[in-house]
């Protein structure tokens, strides 16, 4: 029975210290991790001069791990409230994943060229923000009407809906109307450089989920050139060109996806 309880005694004693040694090293990779965050973030607003710090989340365990051998598996940078020349502000974001940190070190120097396996950008603008730009005070934005009960939430990975038929409600009070509508819009880029977001609105709706204002035929096309309008200079951060346009939420957001690139630090903010 003592031989037992000796027994018993050595291996709490043993797993006790197992125990405490994975809560210490998850606890330095935890620091070591949320350290490097901060740098990165630190560093991403000065190289893209923005009027603060981005949210940074390096993703991927253990962190330790992936410094050692200079290459993290995925990397968000989101910088809210940015100066937009169009809607005031903006978000911006990024998504980096298979980084090669071989010149950059795990710390990420400004401007060192960081291979990207796999890069998303995008440009965010809430609809309070376009409201503003359209001259539609009160303006909601929502998914295709197809598109709401899709569990995903849109048709791109990040959740983006289609570019054709958002349902934009506001009052257009500038063409004269004074009670809100639903009108169906169409998103696309253009210009050269595809720069530019055009809205092209197609059509009033009414029923369930909607304004349910029916526009009298002879005011139709000025309602519906209230929600019309072309938005310049919009450049995705690392200088993406745009694969999709749409909703998600009541957001309208321009994305940007490739792969197999290098970018540094100071070209998240293009201007």
């Amino acid at each position: 029975m003592r031989q037992n309880e000796r027994v018993r005694k050595l291996l709490i004693s043993t797993v006790t210290v197992v125990v405490a040694l994975a809560l210490a090293a998850l606890a330095v990779d935890f620091g070591t991790s949320i350290y490097a965050e901060y740098r990165l973030s630190r560093t991403v607003r000065t190289a893209a001069h923005l009027d603060w710090d981005p949210s940074v989340a390096i993703l991927g365990f253990p962190f330790i791990n992936q410094a050692v051998n200079r290459h993290f598996d995925e990397v968000e940078i989101k910088a809210y409230d940015v100066a937009h020349v169009q809607v005031e502000r903006a978000t911006l974001e990024a998504t980096m994943h298979n980084l090669d940190l071989a010149q950059a070190s795990w710390l990420v120097r400004p401007d060192a060229p960081i291979p990207v396996g796999k890069l998303e950008s995008r440009i965010i603008i809430d609809s309070r923000r376009l409201g503003g730009f359209l001259g539609v005070r009160d303006l909601m934005v929502e998914a295709p009407r197809a598109e709401t009960n899709d569990a995903t939430g849109g048709t791109t990975e990040s959740g983006i809906s289609g570019n054709e038929g958002l349902v934009f409600t506001g009052t257009p009070t500038k063409a004269g109307f004074d009670k809100p509508v639903s009108v169906t819009v169409d998103l696309s880029m253009a210009g050269p450089d595809q720069t530019t977001l055009v809205f092209t609105p197609t059509g009033v709706v009414t029923g369930p989920n909607t304004a349910d204002q029916e526009v009298p035929e002879d005011r139709r096309a000025a309602v519906l050139g209230a929600f019309g309008a072309s938005m310049p200079g919009q450049k995705l951060p690392f200088g993406l060109r745009p694969t999709a346009e749409g909703a998600r939420g009541s957001d309208i957001i321009i994305e940007g996806i490739t792969e197999e690139v290098t970018v540094r630090l100071d070209g998240f903010r293009q201007t």
